[in-house]
């Protein structure tokens, strides 16, 4: 997917993290102005959603991908894609693209927690991508492209923490470098910026686009 603008802005230096003062000024207004429903959930894709809904901020490489993979969940309410965890204020795709904002693309995933539960949703996201790559995803080179979780609830923050050592643990076991997922609450990530309208359930729209999921075909550990 960075293959295009490696084209144009070249890959030298975009695993090196922007520092704030660094990163690209960006805008006021958001990429995306008007939101539509959800091409598969019908749903909003910036709520408001039904009482109870959590949501969860997931970054695992190209987010479209991810995003398709967390929209068919049974229990998954609404999914978007966008940028957090940086310091440009709305930034484009473009942008997010030169590792210049400080983003890391991610998805969002908006769930009842009575349906799913916080550790079947981290079971998905640690087996369906490589965490211990630092900033990269496969060939997706770029700090942008690096593993994230962000919580918003006290009961996702304990699950990201058990769920991470006991992944980690198999990892380690098993030869792999140390996990690299960048793991911290939502609010100290900053907002999550909306991407523009043709990322949206970008694979709905476009069915043989790519994908990236860069794995370790390590099965995630069941509780004991």
């Amino acid at each position: 997917m960075n293959s295009i603008f490696d084209a144009i802005f070249g890959s030298s230096g975009k695993t090196t993290m922007i520092a704030p003062e660094d990163a690209l000024p960006g805008r006021q207004s958001p990429v995306l102005q008007a939101p539509r429903p959800h091409t598969v959930l019908g749903t909003s894709i910036t709520g408001p959603w039904p009482e109870g809904t959590r949501v969860l901020y997931l970054a695992m490489g190209c987010f479209w991908g991810a995003e398709e993979i967390f929209w068919q969940v049974p229990g998954v309410v609404s999914t978007a894609v966008g940028y957090m965890g940086g310091t440009t204020p709305n930034p484009t795709y473009e942008e997010a693209c030169t590792a210049r904002t400080g983003h890391t693309e991610t998805a969002l995933v908006a769930y009842d927690p009575t349906k799913v539960s916080e550790e079947e949703l981290l079971k998905i996201f640690w087996e369906r991508h490589d965490p211990t790559q630092g900033y990269r995803q496969g060939n997706d080179v770029g700090t942008q492209y690096r593993s994230a979780v962000y919580w918003t609830t006290p009961e996702q923050e304990r699950a990201v923490r058990e769920t991470a050592a006991r992944y980690s643990a198999v990892l380690e076991a098993k030869g792999y470098d140390p996990v690299t997922t960048e793991m911290r609450p939502a609010a100290e990530a900053g907002p999550f910026y909306y991407a523009e309208d043709y990322h949206q359930q970008y694979l709905d729209k476009n069915p043989n686009g790519y994908r990236c999921h860069a794995t370790t075909g390590v099965p995630f550990p069941s509780a004991a």
